[in-house]
């Protein structure tokens, strides 16, 4: 089993920058793929960014050269640096974390707007 706690969401203006933190509990974060999802009133939940155990990277079209996914496996943590933010990205965020099973955090919203 695997929690996963999101932090680091929350009111920014466009332009602005945000963190977003996903701490995993476990001794085998470093197997699982990890990924950003994101889901807006309304809309389906679309996938953002992934890193996978090996460290290769994914992104959505949307947010190629604003966003950045990370992760630190020494502390069972994985990020989404999001920067020149827009408003069309404001959304629920959700850390996932796929391997043999799949697990969700509970979500942390981050809001872009003046």
């Amino acid at each position: 089993q695997v929690q996963l706690v999101e932090s680091g969401g929350g009111l920014v203006q466009p332009g602005g920058s945000l963190r977003l933190s996903c701490a995993a509990s476990g001794s085998i974060f470093s197997y699982y793929t990890m990924n950003w999802y994101r889901q807006a009133p309304g809309k389906q939940r679309d996938l953002v960014a992934s890193i996978r155990s090996g460290g290769s990277t994914n992104y959505a079209d949307s947010v190629k050269g604003r966003f950045t996914i990370s992760r630190d496996n020494a502390k069972n943590t994985v990020y989404l640096q999001m920067n020149n933010l827009k408003p069309e990205d404001t959304a629920v965020y959700y850390c996932h974390a796929q391997w043999i099973n799949s697990y969700w955090g509970q979500g942390t919203q981050v809001t872009v707007s003046s």
